[in-house]
């Protein structure tokens, strides 16, 4: 029989189109996950006597000794070409209105091909916010460490920087999916950059964490986790829409819904480490998903595709955008009689029958 080999299919190797090809597929709802984020399975408990007034409720939080006027941030995306350019620095100028952190899109290539590396920049339209920069983890196995992370923060002026973890995604887009020692390499990097005062924080890409997998990610040294659970978008149905060729196609959509939800996975990492900060994303589309995410236990929320989406509509999209999470926040809060965000930690309760026993892993 004719066509591609399973080597040839499984080392094929990125071309310069390929993020322009990613940031087109997430625009499109085809890209979501049929099952849930698990949210839906939980529900908070009604307060008739709140105790408190809805104009009172504070919002705010803190991230790296930052406060934050709400536990909301935008993830990482894209970057690395010019229309990816637009869209972040778009998003940085919202960020800076609303003075929620941000992070950027993997910097690989801007490290590979200094030339690419101005279409990561965005703190010119974001001085003052807590802003990630963003490399990969199979990069470490490959001999990456802790020159090209300070490649990478320096490059767009980071605060911190994210190593995000995707080892799905890679086998199935055939790119670098050999991911032997790499705890051993992110600790090394966690020790370097934290003597140059870097903060490191790990995050998956959305197909979630165990609760095994978090534990050792806190024996790496990290400083923080995001725990992006599956329910959001899939990368496997983003790979799938990228593929070339029918074979490559094939093998990206028997994994489109593969992953742990997002409601787990923020209770896998919770049990895993108690005071560790954690970042939940994975599917949160309303200030009520927000909510419950910080009444599971994390500590803010983040958003990709919805920003995305915003972003393309426009600046007054981007706020309306921010202006509605933050209203259904405040009114979530306020019926289940939260004055502030720590106070609505654990004021939810599992539906009935909804919710199987987890496992760790």
């Amino acid at each position: 029989m004719g066509g591609e080999s399973g080597a040839t299919l499984l080392s094929a190797r990125r071309d310069p189109r390929a993020k322009g090809r990613h940031l087109q597929a997430c625009l499109s709802d085809e890209v979501e996950y049929r099952r849930s984020t698990g949210l839906e399975r939980f529900e908070l408990r009604n307060r008739a006597l709140p105790e408190t007034a809805l104009h009172g409720v504070d919002l705010s939080t803190r991230l790296l000794g930052r406060s934050i006027p709400l536990p909301l941030m935008i993830a990482p995306m894209t970057g690395g070409d010019p229309r990816a350019h637009g869209i972040n620095r778009r998003l940085a100028r919202a960020a800076q209105r609303w003075g929620l952190p941000m992070g950027v899109g993997s910097q690989r290539v801007g490290i590979e091909d200094p030339g690419r590396a101005r279409y990561f920049q965005v703190r010119a339209e974001a001085p003052s916010i807590l802003l990630f920069a963003n490399i990969g983890g199979a990069q470490l196995v490959k001999g990456w460490g802790l020159e090209q992370a300070m490649q990478a923060v320096e490059m767009i002026g980071a605060d911190a920087l994210f190593v995000h973890l995707n080892p799905m995604q890679e086998a199935v887009q055939g790119g670098d999916a050999d991911f032997r020692g790499l705890a051993g390499r992110l600790q090394e990097l966690c020790r370097g950059l934290h003597e140059e005062g870097i903060p490191v924080f790990a995050r998956e890409v959305g197909f979630g964490l165990g609760e095994g997998t978090c534990r050792r990610l806190r024996a790496c040294g990290v400083d923080g986790i995001d725990c992006a659970g599956a329910g959001g978008t899939s990368w496997a149905r983003v790979e799938a829409a990228c593929a070339r060729g029918e074979r490559a196609q094939a093998l990206a959509m028997a994994f489109a819904e593969w992953g742990i939800p997002t409601a787990q996975s923020i209770l896998n990492c919770r049990r895993a480490s108690p005071t560790v900060p954690l970042i939940a994303s994975g599917g949160l589309r309303s200030g009520l998903d927000l909510a419950k995410a910080i009444a599971l236990g994390a500590d803010l929320g983040a958003m990709a595709r919805p920003f995305l989406v915003a972003a393309e509509a426009g600046d007054a999209a981007l706020d309306a955008l921010v202006e509605g999470v933050m209203s259904e926040l405040r009114v979530a809060l306020f019926a289940a009689g939260a004055a502030d965000l720590p106070a609505l930690r654990g004021a939810l309760s599992p539906v009935a029958g909804a919710w199987g026993e987890p496992g760790a892993e």
